[in-house]
């Protein structure tokens, strides 16, 4: 490897590197408070979280912050990332659903769910028609962001180094997720 390349590389980890810092900073309060279990009350007045078409639910930023703790709030409508190892998910093992903890979409069947070792909880596929994706170059290189598509909310990013069937990883952040055990 020659010098150019040497430096160029090292350029990239720096930026990459500030660009993490720079978004785990955003809210020390939140990064460094240990994450909460969302359980969601589905009262009559909630929305189905299985709709046989989704219709999407636009809510402004206060409506938003009055329905979702402050840790759901950075992750879901700030795009932001919990801390790894730190949602009671990730040792779940009951059979049910996954649902938005901003709208309560079900987006994940628990027998998709697997352990990735990486300290979110992982799922190697999402139902059907549940997330929409885009492209995100936050530590400039990019991957791929999904949110829920009732509401918008951000979930996490999808990877291909997950389990077949799919080899997929939907890596979700458990603060954004809330479960619906099978009844």
């Amino acid at each position: 490897m020659n010098r150019r390349t040497l430096l160029s590389l090292t350029a990239v980890s720096l930026l990459g590197g500030v660009s993490w810092l720079r978004a785990t900073e955003q809210d020390d309060t939140l990064t460094q408070t240990q994450s909460t279990m969302t359980t969601l009350d589905l009262d009559p007045n909630d929305l189905d979280p299985n709709p046989s078409s989704i219709t999407p639910i636009t809510l402004s930023k206060d409506e938003w912050r009055e329905r979702l703790s402050e840790e759901a709030f950075y992750v879901l409508r700030k795009e932001g990332t919990e801390r790894p190892f730190t949602s009671p998910f990730n040792d779940e093992k009951r059979d049910g659903q996954y649902a938005c903890a901003g709208c309560g979409l079900a987006l994940f069947d628990a027998s998709h769910k697997f352990d990735s070792g990486t300290g979110w909880p992982s799922f190697f596929d999402a139902i059907e028609d549940r997330v929409e994706t885009k492209r995100d170059f936050k530590l400039i290189l990019p991957r791929t962001e999904y949110h829920c598509a009732r509401c918008g909310g951000h979930q996490g990013h999808i990877f291909n180094d997950g389990p077949q069937p799919t080899g997929l990883r939907y890596c979700n952040n458990g603060v954004a997720l809330s479960f619906i055990p099978k009844a």
